[in-house]
């Protein structure tokens, strides 16, 4: 990783059997590596295996639970930016995608999140305004450009490629253009001066 390099955890929201999300992802993860100037930590939830039970305020968890949310919460605090990859279910996001965020909170404090989705004829956009005031919320920034595929799976070909990659990709580059200015934008501001709830 380079000492100018933004860190960036990329949340794959699906743990659904048969899940179209790697081939999202892996087409995501290529763009950066493009792009450049992005170091990637893939935050999988469907290796994380989050407990779905949230302790009682002011109690621990079970040493079980603290070892998996231990697995990922100093990946999401490393971070400068996030982006999360994520299908739409009856109109919103995987519970395993609020699970995540319920489990945390700080650790998305004063960063920027942007959105990859898919889905149907919405494309997951129904999912990204839902998470949208939920990371307002956790006090992050989202990205107004969100990379959408609607009808994902008539979308991308054999080869993993969306089959008119024109757009997609630049839409891509827009984003991550735009998740660089905000990531560097914050970390700046978040080092002169801690961010304080």
């Amino acid at each position: 990783m380079s000492e100018n390099s933004v860190r960036v955890a990329v949340i794959v929201g699906s743990v659904r059997e048969g899940r179209f999300a790697p081939v999202v992802l892996n087409w995501f993860v290529d763009r950066a590596a493009e792009h450049g100037g992005f170091d990637v930590d893939v935050v999988d939830l469907a290796d994380a295996d989050l407990p779905m039970v949230l302790p009682a305020f002011g109690s621990e968890p079970s040493p079980e639970t603290a070892a998996a949310v231990g697995a990922v919460t100093p990946r999401l605090a490393a971070a400068d930016a996030f982006v999360v990859i994520t299908p739409e279910y009856n109109h919103s996001y995987p519970a395993s995608l609020k699970n995540l965020i319920d489990w945390h909170d700080e650790e998305f404090h004063a960063k920027p999140v942007a959105f990859v989705s898919y889905g149907g004829l919405s494309g997951g956009l129904r999912a990204v305004e839902h998470l949208r005031p939920v990371f307002a919320e956790l006090q992050a920034v989202t990205i107004r450009n969100t990379i959408s595929f609607h009808n994902a799976g008539a979308q991308f070909g054999q080869d993993g490629r969306p089959k008119d990659s024109e757009p997609a990709d630049a839409a891509a580059k827009v984003q991550l253009d735009q998740l660089d200015w905000w990531a560097r934008s914050l970390k700046e501001a978040r080092d002169k001066r801690p961010y304080k709830v």
